[in-house]
This record gives C-alpha cells, structure tokens and sequence, in this order.
C-alpha cells in the first residue's frame, strides 16, 4: 500500500510538465522556409524599438547577429552603430529604414533582416518574469522584396536573464534561416 503522501510516477511527471510549460511561454509564427544564395553576405540592420525600453532595439540586434552568426547563414557584415542609435525622448527619424537598406546596399549585402522589437523588460510583479516580443523580416536586397518573415513573443522565469530570453526566443525565430 503506498503512503498518502508519496506521488505516484505519473503524477510528478504532470507536475514537473505542468511547471515547465508555466515558467516560460512561447508563441511563435513563422514563414516557411525560404532558400537564400549560399555565402551571400547578410545584414542586421536597426530595429524599431516600440518598447519603452532604451537601446532595445539596439540589444536586440546584437542578440540577433550573435544567433545568425552561430547559425552560418553566410557572411554578416556589421551595420554602422551610427545607423541604429536610439534617443531616449525623439523618435528616429521617418527615413531611417530606406537609409539602413541603402547603406547596405551601398556595402553589398544581399540579405537584410530588420524588424522591430516590441517588448523588452522585466514584467512588474512579485516575481519579475523577463519578457521579449520580437518581428522580424529578411529583405533580398537584389529586389527589394521581403522573403521571410517571422514574429514571437517569450518569457522566461523570474530569476533568468532579460537577454538569455531574447537569445532563447532569437534562436526560435532564425531557426529556418540556418542551412
């Protein structure tokens, strides 16, 4: 006869997957998987910071250039830091899309991914779970057109890193550009 207190086997395994799933949620939606011209260099360019979160933007490219270095997609040539500097208290300026694709351009990059990023922060709360919402979208530069596409949101438990969320959630989202 087992004891009141003791669990059975399958009801820690639904406690264990119950926790899991509950500390660190993911949506994710994905373009399917386009072909890219092997060792075309890439770009990140800027991305919109639509959070009240200074230099996300900026964070969030780094993160992404790190994953996409990791995942050989071809060579990345690094933007300008002068193209993706955010103001604390003045939007960028409404042509500060169309000059990152034609600095990259000019620099012949063939894949430019930008996006925005539409939350980074630590959610107010007992706990402070660590919260990231990225868009982003890979622009052929040969024509102009955005080829694939990609949007997510994650958060992560409350003592885990703001960046290793955004990293998880990165890793995520390029997952169909690696070859």
């Amino acid at each position: 006869m087992t004891s009141p207190n003791r669990f059975d086997p399958r009801r820690r395994l639904a406690l264990a997957a119950a926790l899991v799933l509950a500390g660190g949620c993911t949506t994710v939606d994905l373009a399917p998987r386009a072909e890219f011209e092997r060792n075309a260099p890439w770009a990140v360019l800027p991305l919109a910071n639509h959070t009240e979160t200074p230099g996300a933007g900026q964070r969030a490219a780094a993160v992404i250039e790190g994953v996409l270095h990791a995942r050989a997609v071809g060579p990345i040539v690094r933007a300008p830091a002068a193209l993706g500097a955010e103001t604390l208290f003045e939007a960028p300026p409404a042509d500060a899309g169309e000059r990152a694709l034609a600095w990259a351009r000019a620099a012949g990059v063939r894949y430019a991914l930008t996006g925005s990023v539409t939350e980074w922060r630590y959610r107010v709360g007992v706990d402070g779970e660590p919260a990231v919402g990225l868009s982003l979208r890979v622009i052929d530069l040969a024509d102009g057109r955005t080829v694939w596409s990609a949007t997510g949101a994650r958060s992560g438990w409350s003592r885990e890193a703001l960046s290793a969320v955004a990293q998880k959630l990165a890793r995520d989202l390029v997952a169909p550009l690696a070859r």
